[in-house]
């Protein structure tokens, strides 16, 4: 069954397993996420709840946002996001999906925006290997060779230079729930995931098994 929640990271710290073996984890706030809107294959041509996550001012809240919320009868969330489950006619406008959604050993995929590192070079941002250091030397971190000579006589694509690092979207594959509170709508993941704390994560039920 699919299952999926809108979570923030909060941090990492470490745990111990029943063995007494430590165990680096990444906390998540997962939810309250309160179900604004249902799209049904009728309406919308497919099947999906929008869910709302995250507390926000009323003075920051657009119009076109505030009344999707009035429509619904609801207070206005700071995220919302479309959430494809298997048993959709089963959540009612108004329902909450909390964090014991997952149970300890469920096999998550998280995705969210890494971190942004600004613009780098070809070493930081590809991995490359730095030329001599040697004082006969005068190329020491430079992209290298770039192309084939006279032909084709331009840099191909895909070359690794250097450019924007970070701040895309990445998917941690294959991450396990090491402990679900629902009481302080918190998981526990093992591992870490995209983003620096603060940043808003979609935590599904991966797709490898």
């Amino acid at each position: 069954m699919k299952k999926a929640i809108i979570a923030k990271k909060l941090g990492m710290t470490q745990v111990f397993g029943p063995k007494g073996e430590m165990i680096p984890v990444t906390v998540l706030e997962a939810g309250p996420c309160v179900i604004v809107q249902k799209k049904t294959v009728q309406n919308d041509g497919y099947s999906a709840l929008q869910v709302g996550f995250g507390d926000i001012r009323a003075k920051l809240v657009n119009k076109p946002s505030k009344g999707h919320f009035d429509k619904a009868g609801l207070k206005a969330n700071k995220v919302l996001r479309e959430l494809k489950l298997d048993d959709t006619e089963n959540y009612e406008i108004g329902s909450v999906i909390r964090a014991d959604m997952f149970a300890a050993g469920d096999m998550v995929d998280v995705s969210g925006v890494s971190k942004g590192k600004g613009f780098q070079g070809a070493i930081k941002r590809h991995g490359q290997h730095r030329g001599p250091m040697a004082h006969g030397s005068k190329y020491h971190r430079g992209v290298g060779s770039l192309g084939s000579g006279t032909t084709p006589g331009r840099v191909k694509k895909g070359k690794g230079m250097p450019g924007h690092m970070g701040h895309v979207k990445v998917t941690v594959q294959n991450l396990m729930v090491v402990r679900a509170d629902a009481e302080k709508n918190l998981l526990l993941i093992r591992g870490a995931v995209p983003g620096a704390k603060g940043t808003v994560v979609m935590i599904k039920n991966t797709v490898k098994n």
